[in-house]
Parts: structure tokens; sequence; C-alpha cells
């Protein structure tokens, strides 16, 4: 709450989840500002990747060259992770790094809205990985996927302890994994809006926030891509345990 006379800056008003056609009920079924930015954050992905790539050109055009180094960055991080073997799962870790990046981008520009700020996106994302992990190692190695909670290099008193904590670590992914996402989009953004604030009641003073703002968006500019990374890379790595269990 502001005080009275001071700057009225509600900087969490902006993760605020919203009906998009009036009106403050909200089912699971409702067209709300979070479904209208994954939806433009889908469009984007299709005019960069299918649109902008459709010429194929050997000079290529900004968007060719922008999609190609996506594709080609995520390609090696599989294949130098996972192996030839990983490259099988390609499309679905290269499709959820492209969405995860466009949608923390979005996010930066003004009045939109940043999805993977909302816990609602970000758990389903991990738990997509989480149960696609999971089932990709069971079905591949049956009873022997178990090998990922037995450590091998430990001594053999120690396995049966670590291999309790390997467990509680498995389930525990997939919170880790969501939180850190939705917590980093939404520090960024919300240091911002709280500069933003000062800078419209400081007068002739505001180019003090206003030039802490720019530090901040370029900051955040970085982060938009380490969270997709992180979180793309965590997914290559939690692929590596169901393709090659056992192997620490």
């Amino acid at each position: 709450m502001a005080t009275e006379g001071g700057p009225n800056i509600h900087p969490m008003e902006q993760f605020v989840v919203k009906p998009l056609f009036g009106g403050h009920e909200l089912n699971w079924y409702t067209p709300t500002n979070v479904t209208l930015w994954m939806g433009i954050a889908v469009l984007v992905a299709v005019t960069l990747l299918i649109i902008g790539t459709r010429r194929r050109a050997i000079v290529p055009t900004r968007s060719q060259l922008l999609a190609e180094g996506l594709y080609g960055f995520v390609y090696k991080m599989i294949e130098d992770i996972n192996g030839k073997a990983g490259l099988k799962y390609f499309p679905y870790i290269f499709t959820l790094f492209t969405f995860i990046l466009i949608s923390n981008t979005l996010g930066l520009v003004p009045y939109s809205f940043t999805t993977t700020s909302q816990a609602a996106v970000t758990v389903v994302l991990a738990l997509a990985v989480f149960l696609t992990v999971t089932t990709i190692g069971l079905v591949k190695n049956g009873v022997g996927f178990l090998k990922v909670f037995w450590i091998t290099s430990a001594p053999l008193p120690l396995r049966p302890i670590l291999a309790i904590i390997e467990i509680i670590s498995y389930f525990v992914r997939p919170v880790s994994h969501s939180i850190r996402l939705m917590g980093n989009m939404m520090a960024g953004h919300a240091v911002i809006k709280v500069f933003a604030g000062f800078a419209g009641v400081l007068g002739l003073f505001s180019f003090f926030p206003i030039i802490a703002i720019m530090a901040v968006l370029g900051l955040e500019l970085i982060v938009v891509f380490i969270q997709a990374y992180v979180f793309t890379i965590l997914t290559v790595i939690y692929m590596n345990d169901a393709l090659h269990p056992g192997g620490h």
C-alpha cells in the first residue's frame, strides 16, 4: 500500500490474470490475457520458423538467420549431452525452447503480459517434461530405468541412503524446474515496474530511474535467453537420465 502523498506503485499488478471479455469470474475455459499472449507467442514462433525460412535462401534473411541460429544452438546442445540418440526428441525440445524464449521476450513489450511468470504455465511445462522423460525412461529401459536412483560409483553402504535422496530429488524436479523460470521472470519485471513508478513521480529527476530502467531492461534481455536456456538444458539433462540410466 502506498503512503499518503507517496508514489502509487503496484509492481505485482502486471501479473494479475484477467478475463479478455470482461467479468471477474475465472474458469478453466475462460479466455484470459494469459491465453492471448500464449497465442501471440505461438504466432510469432510460426512466423519466425516457418514463414521466415520458407525461401531457404543461400544468403539468409535476418529471420532465416535467427531461426537457423536457434535450430543449430538447440541441436548442438542435445547432441553434446545426449548423443545421436537424443536427436530423436529434438522437435519437442526445440519447440519448448522456442516457446519459452519468445514468451519471455514478449513480456518485455510495453502493455504485454509475461505468461512464463504464471505458475499455471511453468508447472504445466515442467510436468510435461517430467512425464515425458519418465515415460521414455520406462519404455526404453523397463525396470532398468531404476538404475538412475542407484549410484554405483558410491561406496556400497552409502548407496541405499543416496537412493532415497535421488528418489526425493527426482520427484522434486517439476517444482524446482517450474519455480526457477517463474521466479526469475517475475523478479525482473517487478523491478522494472518499481523504477517506472518512481520515474513518474520524480519530475525533473526522473532520468535517474529511467537510466536504472534501461540498465535492468538490458539485463532482462539477457535473462530471458538464459532462463529459456536453463529450462531447456535441464530438460536435456533429464532426458539423458532416461536414455542412459545409471550413467552417474
